[in-house]
């Protein structure tokens, strides 16, 4: 089988269109100029390194649970200002191979930076933070319900 027998041909030797429907060529088009336009911000859009999270409530208090796999308590800090839980980390690199040329590096390396909103009135002393295997279980105790006192109106005298 030849090369010229498997691409279609029009009349003038031209390769064929395999689209002739205008609204399709149309769409094509639009997806084209939507991936270029994309592409070039792939770098800002997708930070591999951020660790996925779950944030669960129960009556006594909320767990936030990150998967940080690689890091250990060394390398991961946490901060609480203006109710804003912050976790902050950095997986780094360090391997050093001079035999090996790499064609293609999945694992991705960086600092990442995750923040979660608690609720007004938390202690900040009754935080707890442990990490194991890879992951961060962070607990804070919700606060006491705030209480509502019912003050008695009098007539003044």
């Amino acid at each position: 089988m030849t090369a010229k027998s498997v691409i279609p041909v029009t009349q003038d030797r031209a390769v064929a269109r395999r689209e002739q429907n205008p609204f399709s060529m149309l769409q094509h088009e639009i997806d084209r100029l939507f991936d270029g336009f994309t592409r070039s911000f792939a770098p800002f859009s997708q930070n591999p390194v951020v660790p996925n999270m779950d944030v669960a409530e129960t009556d006594k208090e909320i767990e936030i649970t990150a998967e940080l796999p690689g890091l250990e308590e060394k390398d991961v800090q946490i901060n609480v200002t203006d109710n804003l839980l912050t976790i902050r980390g950095e997986k780094k690199n360090q391997r050093e191979e001079k035999e090996k040329d790499y064609h293609l590096v999945e694992r991705s390396y960086g600092s990442f930076l995750r923040t979660v909103e608690l609720p007004p009135g938390v202690n900040l002393d009754t935080i707890k933070a442990t990490i194991s295997k890879g992951i961060l279980k962070v607990t804070v105790p919700k606060p006491a319900p705030s209480q509502v006192k019912k003050i008695e109106v009098k007539t003044a005298a």
